[in-house]
């Protein structure tokens, strides 16, 4: 007992001491500086490839967008006002930038009511910078990650739910334009709703969120995260279901099956009348002239 004292006063006495701050003080700066060592390079590599990425897309963007969107993305207004030739960029985000880009929308082969999809013409590699680019323009969407559209995580039972939300969904807010089967169709002033059978699911989420040509945009306080990856399920179960209903007449609803039944239906009821009459009236001439 009499030593655990004597070891104690002893600490006490060194604590107290004019050396005692300096080795605190040391030893906090060698324990900060290990860490600052440890931590600090990846960081620095992260931020460096990130610097390398914006200006690699900047050079991209240069050479192949800034003709319409302005050599900093501001957009270039035409002669008359109130239209521009590109839009301006600033806040777009890198999710408009995947979206466009990745569908083979931009760039813009003419200019018109609407860009077509078309095939891709930059790489992954290369998309990716460019939304880094114009992402630096100004806060807006972000790429989204597998896990915010895919629901292959989700047991069955969850999947069916989120199906079915997602029908609710769709039928509420996308059919007057996609119809019932997101099959697509016309739009005001030459523009058209495409088909979303075989568009992807990361595609379906950006478009969403961006709102490309007339489509609105529907931000996360419209559609939660959730419920957009619910509607991108329900669209992934109509491309798996089969069609059991013979001629699916391009699964346009009304407008083609009601076109169908004029032209096909009474078309050929008004066929085989004129066919029966005029066959009917010849035998009767030549019963008289019998």
């Amino acid at each position: 007992m009499r030593l655990l004292n004597r070891t104690a006063g002893r600490l006490s006495r060194h604590r107290r001491g004019p050396l005692a701050g300096l080795v605190v003080l040391l030893l906090g700066l060698l324990i900060s500086g290990s860490l600052y060592t440890a931590l600090a390079p990846a960081q620095a590599d992260t931020q460096a490839s990130e610097t390398e990425q914006v200006a690699h897309g900047k050079k991209l963007f240069l050479a192949s967008c800034a003709f319409c969107h302005g050599k900093n993305g501001e957009g270039i207004p035409t002669v008359r006002d109130g239209y521009q030739i590109g839009p301006p960029l600033a806040g777009v985000g890198a999710a408009a930038v995947d979206f466009q880009v990745g569908t083979g929308r931009m760039p813009l082969t003419q200019p018109g009511q609407q860009a077509p999809r078309k095939p891709v013409v930059f790489s992954q590699e290369e998309i990716d910078a460019l939304a880094a680019y114009v992402a630096s323009l100004g806060p807006g969407p972000a790429i989204p990650d597998e896990s915010d559209y895919s629901i292959e995580g989700l047991s069955e039972e969850e999947r069916q739910e989120a199906i079915s939300r997602g029908g609710q969904i769709f039928l509420t807010n996308c059919t007057a334009c996609h119809n019932f089967n997101g099959a697509g169709g016309a739009m005001p002033r030459g523009g058209y709703a495409p088909n979303l059978h075989d568009v992807e699911g990361k595609h379906i989420y950006e478009a969403l969120l961006t709102g490309p040509q007339q489509m609105p945009n529907f931000s996360n306080g419209n559609l939660t995260p959730e419920e957009k990856r619910d509607v991108i399920a329900y669209l992934g179960s109509i491309r798996e279901t089969p069609e059991y209903a013979g001629f699916t007449l391009g699964g346009l609803g009304p407008v083609s099956e009601g076109l169908f039944a004029w032209v096909v239906g009474i078309g050929g009821l008004v066929v085989g009348s004129v066919w029966i009459a005029s066959h009917t009236t010849r035998s009767k001439k030549s019963k008289v002239n019998a």
